[in-house]
């Protein structure tokens, strides 16, 4: 074959494959373009840059909490919603009983309770005939229900004498006139409120009395009380030395919303009673409930402790009341009680706890006798309302089981 044919041949062969190469590498070139095109999509970031998205092929495996929600608007943009953030849930709040709804239920339960003195008078009153032998059981009835031997001899004679100058035959007669007569000895003329109002600063009640007679609680109850009333209201947990003592008073307190004020166990009592009383003005309560510690009357160490939690207090605010906490199934031990608080902390009222079928009544009569000052508060019962204001009318009632005492 001729030389220049074959030359012909090999360089068309050369051209070919250089072409056929060319084409390869563009086409190459252009998958990897368009890869890395694809791969490096822009997106806005918060701070104005970019940063890399995703490949649209691959799973999210962690899940990222959703901070927002987008809306759609009207031209069709999307807008950012802004985030539900969850309250705490606040705790439920006991709404104490009304005053009234608590006076009915005691009245209730005291002339259910079949006490010694309620069970003497209406002995009295059954008799068909009423001798001298049944004057005597009457009084020895009235004596062994604590309500002392001058009130008793005062309550007898003048019986005898409007039975008989009247000639009283008729038990609703004699029940008439044994009420009026009852009612005189326990004294509605008594100021039984409790200075519990708000002046230029706020009112301070200290609480006293002996270790067992319900001191505590009856703190716990009368703040309910006074919440139940609109006040506003703050605890001292002075009894630093009984160690349940400040948590039992504080459970009471969450109970209805009310703070306590407490200090480390064994502190200084007049320390706390300082500090709660300064709580109370920086807050501007209503009220300020101070349980001391239950001291044992015989101890005048202790006594004169109570004295200066009193002075320390009054350093910042007037003590407004002093209530003295009794158990009326104590008797004459409650009365020598009484006797010693009254004359270290000038006590206002009483608190008679536990007044209910093993309680002598004719303490209430006695006890406000010796000191001069009026029973303001009564308790029947362990339950969170179960006390309420004294009423002369509504306890002589109860004591005779009349229809007002079930009203």
């Amino acid at each position: 074959m001729d030389p220049t044919i074959i030359w012909y041949l090999v360089g068309g062969v050369l051209l070919a494959a250089v072409v056929i190469v060319g084409f390869v590498a563009v086409g190459r070139r252009s998958a990897l373009r368009r890869g890395q095109d694809r791969a490096e999509l822009p997106t806005e970031s918060s701070a104005g840059g970019t940063v890399a998205a995703p490949p649209e092929d691959e799973a999210e495996v962690v899940d990222r909490p959703k901070t927002a929600a987008t809306e759609p608007t009207t031209d069709g943009s999307t807008e950012v919603a802004e985030p539900e953030v969850a309250e705490p849930a606040a705790p439920e709040l006991e709404r104490p009983e009304p005053r009234q709804s608590r006076l009915a239920r005691l009245r209730q339960r005291l002339a259910g309770s079949g006490n010694a003195l309620s069970r003497g008078l209406l002995t009295l009153l059954s008799r068909d005939r009423i001798d001298e032998e049944t004057w005597e059981d009457f009084e020895d009835t009235l004596l062994t229900s604590d309500l002392g031997v001058g009130p008793t001899t005062e309550l007898v004679e003048t019986l005898r004498t409007r039975f008989r100058v009247d000639g009283i035959s008729d038990p609703h007669q004699a029940r008439g006139i044994l009420r009026e007569e009852l009612i005189k000895l326990v004294d509605p003329s008594l100021d039984r409120s409790l200075a519990t109002r708000r002046g230029e600063t706020p009112a301070v009640v200290l609480v006293v009395g002996v270790n067992g007679t319900g001191k505590t609680t009856t703190v716990g109850k009368l703040a309910r009380v006074l919440v139940a009333e609109d006040n506003d209201v703050l605890l001292g947990a002075v009894d630093t030395f009984r160690a349940a003592a400040a948590d039992q008073l504080q459970t009471w307190g969450e109970r209805v919303g009310v703070p306590t004020v407490r200090g480390p166990e064994g502190a200084d009592p007049a320390s706390v009673a300082f500090e709660a009383v300064q709580a109370g003005i920086e807050q501007e309560v209503d009220a300020v409930l101070i349980d001391t510690a239950g001291r044992l009357h015989t101890k005048a160490g202790l006594m004169d402790e109570l004295g200066k939690v009193k002075r320390v207090i009054e350093r910042q605010a007037p003590v407004t009341e002093v209530l003295l906490v009794l158990d009326a199934t104590t008797g004459q031990n409650g009365l020598t009680q009484a006797r010693i608080f009254a004359e270290v902390v000038d006590v206002t009222g009483i608190v008679l706890t536990k007044l209910d079928g093993s309680a002598k009544g004719g303490i209430v009569i006695q006890v406000q006798r010796e000191l001069g000052v009026p029973v303001k508060l009564v308790g029947l019962g362990e339950g969170a309302d179960d006390l309420a204001p004294f009423e002369p009318e509504s306890f002589v009632d109860a004591l005779l089981e009349t229809p007002a005492a079930a009203a």
